[in-house]
């Protein structure tokens, strides 16, 4: 497996499949690179995962600060999953002219919401524009997202397809701890106490389904992560592609949840979300 710098290094690896990440690897991201080698599409072309921590979609400098950094062991994740590339570029290379860019339209998932896109102002364009030039990069035919970042993978959907990129966006299913936790780099900065009250999400996402409106199941989540001692950011049923409020009477849309949980002397920020469907009429 190859560890590469230098974009100029990529050329024999273009048309391949592509795992973009901020590092911090888990079984979560490993499970990314073992979806991307059995894509049908992917014809032994090769897996190439970045390592890159994307300061433009931070809003926030002391969460880029402490976001950890373990190249050394995301490359072993990486060559046990099966990539053949690692690209750990610094950001000189992946910004030679500098991280400010001209603005552009951003899909409306990205702005419209007031889900990540409220709570994390800028969020997104940063999100929009590393994604951007990572694909310019790397070339690949097709990438592989999380489906934990929901609201993440619809915007990258849109972008892709507003601007025409080439490139096939393909969904991964959340990976999960024993208790439902989804897998995440920040979960370790929770606490053994912080650790056990944030399975309350994904507990609430599980209880949504027992509510026959969508009014009932924000209640219901909201009602169990407060009950644990989160704070709650949102805790919404939404339309699933565009993320805008449902009516009250729908039957299907997708749960999401960001809530906070105490962990020492500091909040570690959480987000999850499942599909919803209503619960029948008995």
């Amino acid at each position: 497996m190859q560890v590469i710098t230098d974009p100029a290094a990529l050329g024999p690896y273009f048309g391949g499949v592509f795992v973009p990440t901020m590092g911090a690897l888990h079984a979560g991201h490993a499970r990314l690179v073992e979806c991307a080698r059995d894509l049908p599409a992917r014809r032994e072309a090769p897996i190439v995962v970045s390592v890159f921590v994307n300061p433009t979609q931070f809003n926030d400098p002391a969460d880029l600060a402490r976001y950890p950094r373990t190249l050394e062991a995301d490359v072993e994740v990486c060559r046990r999953a099966g990539a053949e590339v690692v690209f750990a570029p610094g950001v000189s290379a992946v910004y030679p002219q500098g991280s400010t860019s001209p603005p552009r339209d951003l899909p409306a998932v990205a702005t419209e919401p007031q889900l990540e896109d409220a709570h994390r102002p800028g969020h997104f364009a940063g999100v929009c524009q590393v994604v951007r030039r990572l694909f310019e990069l790397v070339r690949p035919r097709a990438a592989v997202f999380g489906e934990k970042d929901w609201q993440q993978l619809q915007v990258i959907r849109a972008m892709s397809e507003q601007e025409d990129l080439g490139v096939e966006i393909v969904p991964v299913p959340t990976v999960r701890e024993h208790d439902g936790l989804a897998m995440s780099s920040r979960n370790i900065f929770l606490s053994p106490d912080a650790r056990s009250r944030a399975a309350a999400i994904s507990g609430a996402l599980c209880e949504a389904g027992a509510a026959r409106t969508v009014p009932a199941a924000q209640a219901r989540m909201r009602e169990i992560l407060l009950a644990a001692g989160l704070v709650v950011e949102y805790a919404v049923v939404r339309e699933p592609r565009t993320l805008m409020p449902l009516p009250a009477d729908a039957t299907h849309g997708r749960a999401l949840i960001a809530a906070q949980v105490r962990s020492g002397a500091g909040m570690v920020r959480l987000i999850d979300n499942a599909e919803w469907r209503a619960s029948p009429e008995s």
